[in-house]
């Protein structure tokens, strides 16, 4: 079996079973900036809007600011801010804050030709005029294969699940709720541009009602300085 055919087969193993789920159609872009500020630290800032069928339009726009500081070619440790507010239809409905910590790890290890990083975050998440601090953890593993040696045009495959730590009155899961894969292609746009275009399948777990299916065409856009 040649190393492709192998990660695709990966990521199909990756996706649960379907029956008795809802489905939905969406729409995210990301964009993203990362500057180097000296050999240690970095400063990171994404926005993420999300568009949904079943929801009218956009539901969810992300930003997220990050202070890093690396502690090797591989490790680097970051905190930060998550502005989160969300939207019915276009109007607005309530809104999120979120502590975000993380560690990742860069090119840690090959399979064949493709190379494996890994992510450890921890969130807190608060809702105004809604009670409760809600915890979760959200491990996350990627898969980057070029389509030629040297090149950087590339394979991704990914994997991130998100386990609730607590329950409250907006985090009513105890456990892993939801588990996110994606296969995408990346490609750089200019030298400090890169582009990923790709599908995402976000399975939500619902105890009591049919768990629920999100097909997501995922495109996002990376600046580097």
């Amino acid at each position: 079996m040649r190393p492709i055919h192998g990660l695709l087969l990966m990521a199909a193993m990756m996706l649960p079973a379907t029956a008795r789920a809802s489905e939905d159609e969406q729409l995210w872009t990301t964009s993203s900036a990362t500057v180097k500020l000296d050999d240690h630290w970095r400063l990171s800032q994404e926005l993420v809007a999300r568009f949904s069928d079943d929801r009218h339009g956009l539901y969810e726009i992300e930003s997220n600011t990050l202070i890093g500081y690396k502690l090797s070619k591989a490790v680097t440790l970051w905190a930060g801010y998550t502005h989160d507010p969300q939207y019915a239809g276009g109007d607005f409905t309530v809104m999120e804050h979120r502590g975000r910590q993380q560690v990742t790890f860069d090119n840690i290890a090959r399979i064949g030709p493709a190379t494996l990083s890994a992510r450890m975050r921890v969130e807190e998440r608060w809702r105004e005029g809604i009670d409760g601090t809600a915890w979760r953890l959200r491990p996350y593993v990627k898969l980057v294969m070029p389509f030629h040696e040297g090149g950087k045009t590339a394979l991704i495959l990914s994997h991130e699940s998100f386990f609730d730590l607590n329950k409250t009155n907006f985090q009513r899961v105890q456990g892993e709720e939801r588990m996110r894969n994606l296969i995408a292609v990346t490609t750089p746009l200019a030298r400090n541009v890169n582009a990923e275009i790709g599908y995402l399948h976000q399975h939500g777990f619902r105890p009591g009602a049919d768990d629920s299916n999100d097909h997501v065409a995922s495109v996002a856009l990376a600046f580097s300085f």
